[in-house]
C-alpha cells in the first residue's frame, strides 16, 4: 500500500506544510505525520474518504499507485482530474512511455508508422514499439510526440520534416490560426492550421499554410487526438524559388482568408 507515501508527495506538491493540510482535514500535526511515516498502517475509511476528497484522487490511486513512479505528465495529469480509476473508462486515453528514470519519452512516429498510428494510437504495445528520444529543454509535466509529414500543404515548412508537439487534452483550448497535428478517422495523422468551431458546430476547420490547397471542416466526432505544434526539424533548406515579396502576399493573403473565413463561421 503506498498511501503514506502518496499523500506526502501530493502535500509536498502543492507546497502545503503538514501544519497547513492537518489544519484544514481537522486533525492533528501529529496523526499527519504518523500517516506520512507509515506509523499508522492501517487508515480508517473514514481517513481514507477524507485525504481522497481534499487532494481529488480516488482511494484506489492513493492505495494501490506509486505516484513516486509516476512521471512528470502523468502526475498534472492525475492532478487535472484526469484519474482513471474515478472515471472508469474515459473517452481519450493516452498510450504512452517512459525512460528508465520515469521521465516521458518522445515517440517518433516516421512516415512508414502513419498507417499504423491510425489503428494503433492507443494501444500500449504499439506505441511501445515507436523509437524514443528525450530532449530536455522541454517541459517535463507536459506530454510530446514527434511525427513526420509529407507533401506540400504546409509549405514554407518542407516535405518530410518532423513536427514536435505537445498533447492537448482540453480540444476547446484550440486556438483559432494556430497550427496542430490532428489525428483523425478517415485521413488519419494531418498537420493543419486550425479554426476552433466546436462550442457553435461541433467541428474543427482545418487550413493549408499553402493556399493552393482548399480548407474544409472535421466532426468532432471524426477526431482521436489533437497535438499543438511547438516546433520543427527539417534536413532540408526551405525552398528559395518563392521570392521573399511573393511570400509576403501569400502569408497576407493567407490572414486574410483567415479573418473572412472566422466571419462567415461567426
Amino acid at each position: 500500500m503506498f498511501f503514506n507515501t502518496n499523500i506526502k508527495i501530493l502535500r509536498n506538491r502543492r507546497n502545503r506544510t503538514q501544519d497547513v493540510v492537518s489544519n484544514e482535514l481537522d486533525i492533528s500535526r501529529s496523526t499527519l505525520n504518523s500517516y506520512e511515516n507509515g506509523s499508522i498502517k492501517n487508515p480508517t475509511l473514514d481517513a481514507l474518504m477524507a485525504f481522497s476528497k481534499y487532494f481529488k484522487v480516488s482511494i484506489d490511486t492513493l492505495v494501490k499507485v506509486d505516484m513516486s513512479k509516476l512521471s512528470g505528465f502523468q502526475m498534472s495529469e492525475l492532478e487535472k482530474g484526469n484519474d482513471v480509476y474515478v472515471t472508469g473508462s474515459r473517452l481519450r486515453v493516452l498510450a504512452t512511455t517512459v525512460d528508465s528514470q520515469n521521465r516521458e519519452n518522445i515517440e517518433m512516429v516516421p512516415l512508414k508508422a502513419k498507417a499504423g498510428y491510425k489503428a494503433g494510437f492507443a494501444d500500449p504495445e504499439f506505441i511501445q514499439k515507436l523509437p524514443t528520444f528525450q530532449l530536455p529543454l522541454l517541459l517535463n509535466d507536459r506530454k510530446y510526440r514527434m511525427f513526420q509529414i509529407s507533401g506540400d500543404s504546409m509549405l514554407p515548412i518542407p516535405d518530410k520534416s518532423w513536427i514536435i508537439a505537445e498533447y492537448l487534452e482540453n480540444w476547446y483550448d484550440i486556438k483559432d490560426g494556430h497550427a496542430y497535428i490532428v489525428l483523425t478517422q478517415d485521413e488519419g495523422i494531418v498537420f493543419k492550421v486550425a479554426i476552433n468551431q466546436l462550442r457553435k458546430t461541433k467541428t474543427i476547420t482545418l487550413k493549408s499554410l499553402n493556399p493552393a490547397y482548399s480548407p474544409y471542416e472535421v466532426p468532432v466526432n471524426e477526431v482521436r487526438e489533437v497535438w499543438k505544434f511547438c516546433n520543427y526539424m527539417s534536413s532540408e533548406l526551405p525552398d528559395n524559388s518563392i521570392a521573399k515579396d511573393e511570400l509576403l502576399a501569400k502569408l497576407i493573403q493567407l490572414e486574410g482568408d483567415l479573418k473572412g473565413m472566422k466571419k462567415v463561421l461567426e
